[in-house]
């Protein structure tokens, strides 16, 4: 498995490549977003879940910490923010050692908030806006253990 980016991305191909993201990565997967706030970590996690198969609106985790939606094929998405998380142990309340599932795409907004709690497996994603050009994100994928694929970053790829 091979790193991926950085890649220039504005946010048209953010989302796009967020769809394909959702509709071809196999479960179980673990996918941590990281980024300062405003990276867009929220619009790739709708994204994926739209890709996903998920129909109903996508509302920020936040204040809730995680939400779980039904996608295609017999899948859930399960959306978590870890960014008001007080103390890593707060995970355990979330059911945290039961992720992912077989069915699962799970999808972590600042997973360093976990300290080291995420699988072995899992996919690291970066998001950082390019300084001088705030419409576009330096985006990099990084699988950490052997996650499944993810379809190839940039602009172009597959779309």
């Amino acid at each position: 498995m091979t790193v991926s980016g950085p890649a220039r991305l504005d946010e048209t191909a953010v989302r796009a490549w967020g769809e394909r993201v959702g509709r071809d990565v196999s479960t179980p997967v673990v996918i941590g977003l990281e980024g300062p706030l405003g990276a867009g970590k929220s619009v790739l996690a709708r994204a994926i879940g739209r890709g996903a198969g998920v129909a109903e609106p996508m509302p920020s985790p936040s204040y809730n910490l995680l939400f779980r939606y039904p996608a295609e094929d017999g899948r859930t998405l399960v959306h978590l923010d870890l960014y008001r998380l007080e103390r890593p142990d707060e995970l355990d309340e979330l059911g945290w050692f039961e992720l992912p599932a077989a069915d699962e795409l799970v999808v972590v907004e600042w997973p360093g908030r976990a300290e080291g709690r995420l699988p072995s497996d899992h996919w690291h994603i970066r998001l950082d806006p390019v300084p001088g050009a705030s419409h576009l994100r330096s985006v990099t994928a990084r699988p950490v253990g052997v996650p499944p694929a993810l379809p190839p970053l940039g602009p172009d790829a597959g779309l």
